[in-house]
């Protein structure tokens, strides 16, 4: 697993994603959003990825807003995404504790696609607010409060 700032980022390293993001958001979902959004660029924005021969196997990124959410959540996971030839291995799932390890005296608030709220439900998010159509695809609002999962209990929700 990596993890980066913008500025640590080599361009194969941002290339690699960045490929990922587009192959399966753009192309695999047919996402109607620009995905170049500028926050990946932003000094407090954490990538995190796994990389196999192929390239980049899965990533997501942690993005810190400025002014909190209705939540009081100040932290953003976002851009989840697994590479198709490596679904079902549990690389979201190591990515999310990686996030949440570094993180774990933060609020989280994420958009989650609807069909995948029971992975984030399994790390103490909870859905906030009704459906709603993000980039042509159902999401939902959801948030983690702060201190909800010590680092001694990440690693046992990847399990349940």
């Amino acid at each position: 697993m990596q993890s980066r700032t913008w500025s640590e980022l080599s361009v194969d390293e941002l290339y690699a994603f960045l490929k990922l993001r587009t192959d399966v958001f753009f192309v695999e979902q047919k996402v109607d959003e620009e995905e170049l959004d500028n926050r990946d660029q932003e000094p407090s924005t954490i990538h995190l990825w796994v990389m196999d021969a192929a390239g980049t196997a899965a990533y997501l990124r942690v993005l810190v807003d400025d002014v909190p959410s209705h939540l009081d959540a100040r932290h953003i996971i976002g851009r989840v995404v697994v590479r198709e030839d490596r679904r079902g291995e549990g690389l979201a799932q190591l990515l999310i504790e990686e996030a949440l390890r570094a993180h774990l005296d933060v609020a989280f608030v994420l958009h989650a696609q609807t069909y995948v709220t029971g992975l984030y439900g399994r790390y103490g998010f909870a859905v906030d607010g009704d459906d709603f159509i993000e980039a042509g695809i159902p999401h939902v609002t959801m948030y983690r409060p702060a201190g909800r999962i010590a680092a001694s209990t990440v690693s046992e929700a990847r399990t349940a």
